[in-house]
């Protein structure tokens, strides 16, 4: 089947509303008709499935195995029927039906498997990977509630289960058939086989059912579909009816409760025992069954474990699947009897890693009592690797104990997950220029100098098929009719659009784009925080995860700083400025929810206050999400990508904004080095420290922000203000700890570690630079269609091009129906 025509397609809604609901099209509910939709859209994708996994079979292909803790797929109906190249057929079918394809792909709930960019950039993969033609499977956890779905309250950060399964995922299929057992805790029982070589038996654990629900990931226009395979878990045994008879209830269902804690949220949070335990359990129920049923499918067509890396990458993204590397060997040493020897060269070859951070706290690090409590063997085998590689160590580098400290996998109590990945992965690769070069001079340098040959960069992308041909179409449109739609596939073919640049026409055209997304988000923004804002101000905006390093609070310490002008001089002539922020903070991070507090706080005195004539508006855009995050990259005139310079490994938000128009505000850090390397220094507003002096004040134990603080007014009396009861005058305490973290030293951490301080007055000018530039019509207008034109090396297409060219090592298959 190629496509549905009209007919068939009413048929088939009709139909999956009736079997479905047991009612007519026009007696059920916009969800109910959404489930319709997506039914019979998932109706065209399983011919398209099966005929890819049957090419990929006949072919016995080399797969890569991408392992994530998170992906943050986005809405899938839109995203397939524009792959499918069925977005015409469905859109003109629902509009005879009276309905509208916008109003029905709101119905569909964003999935809950991710959080942030990791988790997003592992979603344009996954895409990109299918448009490209590459066999793939990402796995990961089919997570009940995700991380959570945020509320705002009174301004303060509400989360509460983002239940987005409660109506079923239509386009999910369970494959039973490939279910695993995962183990947990018991202990190891040494043995001898006939030829006296050791065996090891893990006794008395707990066991867990591993289930995996595959999801369709759709190729543009090609008709190959590749997997997504998030792992549910089960209980063994769902009741002990013995254990009930006696009384004993929680004894009846401990297998049940053990098995559904697993996959309750995404990133439990762990500033306490249970929730570390918990996320190690998560990472290795993952890990092990994707390992264990990776190996079971390679064992059906060969013979020889030892050639696996000649059919199987595991790609592992970040630190979160490291474990792939100890629950390998434990596969190849204990079920096929491998020798130690042989066992880690084909880890060896076989595993890959990505890292993502810069940050020596994101680097994990696990107790070694919990580690070896709830992974006995695994401890073994990463306790002998660690040995091993020592030995290396000590041999090499004559002893020298610095080496030992910084190497070491296994040291002062605890098992450094980073570690275990780069010594037992064959390729190491950072996320952007900046970042791997930082990777290979600083943070892990030690590793650098013994393997060189392991280290490479792959700068990150986006997939502009769901982020403008779905997200913006009205800029989608404007630019195929400029310079035709290889753009789709080919993104470097948005080079064209310079021609257009300089022509008044275009710019006009394309402002006017932009001026209807602004009237968009506009409209969202009054529905959704009963704020009026003026599609005519500048949209100035900042949606990430909420770290400190992101530098919100220099972004909102900047609006306050603007309104104390404002209050000063309040008929000062600025051009209107809306800043737009959405983020979610973790659960346990209190400093960063009281960020999030004081931007509510500052709204809420800033947007209320009528003598400075609405010139600036603070929205805060709650549970920001794909969905929404489409439609505010359409209506951005400046992205804030502001992060202390040499803490942002990449970043991608950057790349989805200069895709869509936006304009850049930054430091000189992560991807933002390459965006104005593509679009010229000035096409973009950059301000503050390098890396470099970073790096450098970093070494020499930081800066004393109290110099600043004391010379500078403006920056003091914002200050002041959070502690006086300006934006909280019910709890004069409610922002001292965010004060204080700009000034003080406290239980090891420096004063203004991110640099807030130092960095503030270059800031405050940039900003006067992007009100001057936003003066001149023809001259903003041009920056923002470069910035587009030059957008096409941040495709996650060309990401993934190298990584399959230097890595991964895989062929393009041809899927025809």
């Amino acid at each position: 089947m190629q496509a549905y025509s009209k007919d068939e397609l009413k048929r088939s809604i009709e139909d999956y509303v009736k079997v479905l609901y047991r009612k007519g099209v026009s007696e059920a509910s916009k969800k109910q008709i959404f489930q319709a939709v997506a039914y019979s859209v998932k109706d065209l994708i399983i011919e398209q499935w099966m005929e890819t996994h049957r090419v990929y079979e006949e072919e016995d292909v080399k797969t890569v195995y991408y392992l994530s803790m998170e992906f943050l797929m986005g809405r899938a109906l839109g995203n397939n029927i524009i792959n499918l190249k069925t977005n015409k057929v469905v859109e003109e079918t629902l509009r005879e039906l009276g309905l509208k394809l916008e109003d029905v792909e709101e119905e569909e709930p964003d999935p809950a498997l991710g959080n942030g960019g990791l988790g997003r950039l592992a979603a344009c993969f996954l895409e990109s990977l299918s448009t490209l033609g590459y066999p793939v499977i990402g796995c990961g956890i089919r997570y009940k509630y995700g991380m959570f779905e945020q509320k705002i309250e009174n301004g303060y950060q509400m989360e509460v289960p983002d239940d987005w399964l409660r109506d079923g995922n239509p386009f999910e299929m369970k494959q039973e058939e490939a279910a695993v057992i995962v183990k947990f805790g018991g202990y190891v029982r040494m043995t001898k086989d006939e030829n006296g070589r050791e065996k090891y038996i893990q006794e008395n654990y707990s066991p867990v059912r591993a289930v995996p629900y595959d999801l369709p990931i759709v190729g543009y226009s090609n008709h190959v579909v590749n997997s997504l395979r998030i792992w549910d878990a089960e209980a063994i045994d769902h009741f002990n009816l013995d254990s009930f008879d006696k009384g004993d209830y929680l004894k009846a269902v401990e297998q049940q409760n053990l098995a559904r804690s697993i996959c309750e949220v995404l990133y439990p949070n762990d500033n306490h025992y249970a929730g570390k335990e918990l996320r190690l359990k998560q990472q290795y129920f993952f890990v092990s069954a994707s390992v264990q049923r990776a190996v079971l499918k390679y064992m059906e067509k060969h013979e020889d474990i030892r050639q696996l890396p000649e059919k199987v990458i595991f790609q592992l993204n970040d630190t979160h699947p490291s474990v792939t590397v100890a629950e390998l060997m434990r596969i190849l040493l204990d079920d096929y009897d491998l020798s130690w020897d042989e066992a880690w060269e084909v880890t060896t070859k076989t595993c890959a890693y990505t890292n993502h951070t810069i940050m020596s706290e994101a680097l994990e690090k696990w107790p070694i009592d919990l580690f070896a409590k709830l992974l006995p063997r695994i401890y073994q085998i990463v306790e002998e690797i660690n040995r091993r590689f020592m030995n290396l160590i000590h041999e090499k580098y004559h002893c020298n104990f610095k080496k030992v400290e910084k190497m070491a996998i296994i040291y002062n109590g605890q098992i450094r997950m980073a570690n275990l990945a780069i010594v037992g992965s064959f390729s190491v690769n950072g996320v952007a220029k900046l970042h791997t070069e930082i990777l290979k001079n600083q943070q892990l340098k030690d590793f650098y100098e013994l393997t060189p040959e392991k280290f490479n960069n792959k700068t990150n992308g986006i997939t502009q098929r769901r982020f403008l041909l779905h997200g913006n179409p009205l800029l989608a449109n404007w630019v195929t009719s400029k310079i035709g739609s290889e753009w789709i596939t080919h993104l470097e073919h948005m080079k064209k659009l310079e021609t257009y640049a300089l022509d008044p026409i275009c710019q006009k055209e394309f402002m006017d784009i932009k001026y209807q997304n602004k009237v968009r988000l506009a409209e969202y923004i009054k529905q959704h925080n009963k704020i009026e804002v003026d599609p005519n101000s500048i949209f100035d905006v900042q949606v990430k995860r909420l770290h400190e390093y992101k530098r919100q609070l220099l972004n909102i310490m900047h609006v306050m700083y603007l309104y104390e002008e404002l209050k000063k001089n309040p008929r000062m002539d600025i051009v209107p400025r809306t800043f737009i922020f959405g983020a979610k903070a973790s659960a346990g991070y209190r400093r960063a929810k009281a960020i999030i507090k004081l931007i509510n706080s500052v709204g809420e005195v800033v947007n209320n206050d009528k003598t400075i004539g609405g010139k600036i508006k603070v929205v805060f855009i709650e549970n920001y999400r794909v969905s929404n995050a489409e439609m505010i990259f359409a209506a951005a005139d400046v992205s804030e990508q502001i992060s202390t310079a040499s803490k942002e490994a990449s970043g991608t938000g950057n790349m989805k904004f200069m895709l869509n128009g936006a304009i850049t505000l930054g430091t000189m850090d992560g991807a933002n080095v390459e965006i104005v390397e593509e679009v010229g220094l000035e096409n973009a507003f950059i301000f503050g420290l390098s890396s470099d002096e970073v790096i450098k004040y970093e070494l020499e134990g930081g800066y004393n922000p109290k110099d600043i603080y004391n010379q500078d007014l403006g920056i003091r009396t914002i200050m002041t203000h959070m502690i006086d009861g300006y934006y909280a005058p019910v709890n004069l305490d409610l922002f001292r700890e965010v004060h204080n973290s700009l000034l003080d030293n406290f239980g090891g951490e420096r004063a203004d570690q991110f640099f807030i301080l130092k960095d503030f007055r270059s800031y405050v000018e940039a900003q006067q630079k992007v009100e001057m530039a936003y003066r001149n019509p023809e001259w903003w207008a041009k920056a923002a269609i470069l910035n587009v034109a030059n957008s096409g090396k941040f495709s996650s297409d060309r990401t993934i091009e190298e990584y399959v060219e230097d890595i991964w090592k895989l062929e393009k298959v041809t899927v025809e129906l």
